[in-house]
């Protein structure tokens, strides 16, 4: 039984330093490379035991020499400032052909031999370098530099003017509507600012159809029937958004309109553009924004099956769009409806202009605000509104507004009808 023991701690002690100078072979010679990396080539002086315990083959010293050369395609000394390609040049052309192909031979042997026998590869060759091409702005970049260039007009017509300013978005989404002398009265009219989002499909189609749609519904309501005119500003807003769904698109539009009939005004809004009315200098807001931080219409999609999140610090309709009321949003169609609110009031003398305009104005400039700076440019003589429609526009941008911006001023003495 002692025999057994003393059998057993024999082995475990020879096994013990048995994998201690395994260790020490692979240690010893990366700790002197990294204490004198600039010396030269020598054998590590542990190749004897490498040699007993992995059975690598040994290559012999290097003379003092520290510019010779060692061949790495044969392991071969070469004098000073001779590689192995130098001294191929000295050789005819047949033994320089036939010397090329015993190495590739000879490497290829090598190389199957050492995966076969678990050995590194020492023939392996360091990949060709990556090169990459240095990044050029070139006419990609001035393309889209000039999409992204700033689009700036300005609208002066009778009764109305209007300046609008692209954001920093790609496309300017903004438009607006003018119908004078609406069914041949020049005391009716239609106004209108509108302001599209995923694209310009939806803004393009209502610039086009809104007007035509409520007015057609006019002439088809009897005008002695109970709120003729607010049914028809129902039918067609109505109409334009089956009419725009039906083509498949995807993006969609808000819409701020004012309808002048019979000396009142017919206010109807979808979305977050905005009316406000100058009556003598006070600002009166005549619509809401449909926005989902309205409690009302929170409830109302909630009702519907949808839901509100808050992205960024803005409530949208499932997590998407901020604007609860809108024409065209196919995709959020059962939850973003087209209904418009609509305001009537009429025109008295003290009813100055009307300011209309899309959010990109209203999210930096208060009503009152507003309403002063026209009322201070249209002070000045000569002045016919546009240096105020500007002054806001700019206004809104310097705050730090990024969005397109339109603002309508509509001036209102001319559809007065008089009592007298």
């Amino acid at each position: 039984m002692s025999d057994l023991q003393e059998f057993l701690w024999g082995f475990s002690i020879f096994s013990l330093l048995f994998c201690s100078l395994r260790g020490l072979t692979k240690a010893l010679p990366m700790a002197l490379s990294l204490y004198s990396p600039s010396s030269p080539v020598f054998p590590p002086p542990t190749s004897w035991v490498r040699h007993i315990l992995l059975g690598t083959k040994t290559t012999s010293p290097l003379p003092d020499d520290s510019s010779a050369v060692l061949d790495a395609q044969e392991n071969t000394l070469l004098p000073p400032n001779q590689t192995s390609q130098n001294r191929d040049d000295d050789k005819p052309q047949e033994e320089k052909k036939s010397l090329r192909d015993e190495k590739f031979k000879e490497g290829s042997d090598s190389s199957t031999m050492a995966k076969g026998s678990g050995a590194p590869n020492k023939l392996r060759k360091r990949p060709g370098r990556l090169v990459v091409p240095e990044y050029c702005p070139g006419l990609e970049f001035t393309k889209l530099r000039k999409k992204m260039e700033n689009q700036e007009f300005q609208v002066q017509g009778r009764d109305y003017c209007l300046a609008t300013k692209k954001g920093r978005r790609e496309t300017l989404e903004d438009a607006y509507i003018v119908l004078l002398d609406v069914l041949g009265d020049s005391k009716q009219a239609f106004f209108a600012v509108v302001d599209g989002h995923g694209g310009r499909d939806a803004a393009d189609y209502v610039v086009e159809n809104l007007g035509k749609n409520i007015i057609n519904a006019l002439e088809k309501i009897a005008e002695d029937e109970e709120n003729a005119i607010e049914l028809a500003i129902r039918r067609g807003h109505g109409r334009t958004d089956e009419e725009f769904l039906s083509q498949g698109v995807g993006s969609g539009a808000c819409a701020a309109s004012v309808l002048v009939k019979d000396g009142e005004l017919h206010v109807a809004n979808v979305g977050d553009c905005r009316v406000v009315l100058s009556r003598n200098g006070v600002a009166t807001a005549l619509t809401k924004q449909h926005r989902v931080c309205r409690e009302d219409e929170r409830l109302r999609i909630e009702k519907s099956g949808g839901f509100v999140e808050c992205k960024n610090g803005v409530w949208r309709v499932q997590g998407s769009l901020a604007v609860s009321r809108a024409i065209g949003d196919v995709h959020l169609k059962e939850w973003v409806i087209s209904e418009p609110e609509i305001r009537r009031l009429p025109l008295t003398p003290d009813c100055e202009f009307l300011i209309m305009a899309s959010d990109g104005l209203w999210d930096k400039v208060k009503d009152q605000e507003a309403v002063d700076e026209v009322m201070r440019e249209m002070g000045r003589k000569d002045n016919d509104g546009m240096n105020a429609c500007k002054r806001l526009m700019e206004m809104s941008f310097r705050r730090g507004n990024m969005d397109d911006v339109t603002v309508m001023v509509v001036h209102l003495q001319h559809f007065i009808i008089s009592t007298i």
